[in-house]
């Protein structure tokens, strides 16, 4: 068996996904047929579906055929992550990234926002606040804060990038919160952070680009104080 004939597989596999409009939850055909049909084995097959469920396009569960996937991030932050262990991509280019999109984002959510959308994003600023001295806790509602931005700008790409974004930045987080070494650094996160979200409640966009701008120039200083690049 080659990787050649697998992923050939996977191309067409993918293919009879959208030929068929599966959508999520939808059975695909089984292994047997697919493999009769593509005129593979069905360990070609088996092996094309394993990749197909690490790239979340499809879920396998034993005893019952495979179906279409909804989509999540796992697989993109999986390739961050590797990007930036390996030295292929830099903390710095993953924060510019991360501002490009996030500025976007909030603009979005100021302009798209339900009220209690609206809400839920001023209480997570609020309880980062109140988890100051629990950092574990306040990371928590910080990655939930940039998370309800997204959703909140009703574009669901959105959410998938900031998702996949979200395990490099809970491997930095820690690393930025501690090189802001005095209480009037940290408050000016958190404060910043309260900026944003009284900014989407106003249902101000520029405002609300201001503080995140603000908000990734001074992670950027921070990470960079602490020797990430």
């Amino acid at each position: 068996m080659t990787g050649g004939l697998v992923g050939s597989t996977v191309g067409a596999i993918t293919r009879i996904i959208r030929e068929q409009d599966l959508m999520p939850g939808d059975r695909l055909p089984s292994e047997a047929s697919l493999a009769r049909e593509l005129q593979v084995s069905r360990t070609v097959v088996r092996e094309a579906f394993r990749s197909l469920a690490a790239m979340r396009i499809i879920e396998l569960a034993t005893g019952r055929r495979a179906t279409v996937a909804q989509i999540d991030h796992g697989a993109m932050s999986l390739i961050i992550e590797h990007g930036v262990h390996t030295d292929q991509i830099s903390i710095q280019q993953v924060y510019d990234v991360r501002r490009t999109i996030e500025t976007r984002i909030v603009a979005l959510a100021a302009l798209r926002r339900s009220d209690q959308e609206a809400r839920v994003i001023r209480a997570e600023a609020r309880a980062m606040r109140a988890a100051i001295a629990d950092h574990e806790a306040l990371m928590g509602h910080d990655l939930a804060f940039h998370m309800h931005l997204a959703r909140a700008s009703r574009n669901p790409v959105f959410g998938l990038l900031v998702g996949a974004f979200q395990g490099i930045t809970s491997q930095t987080w820690p690393i930025g919160w501690k090189s802001r070494t005095t209480a009037e650094s940290r408050e000016a996160m958190i404060a910043n952070h309260e900026k944003i979200a009284e900014a989407v409640l106003a249902g101000d966009p520029a405002q609300a680009v201001a503080a995140m701008a603000l908000h990734f120039d001074e992670s950027v200083r921070a990470l960079l104080s602490a020797g990430l690049t």
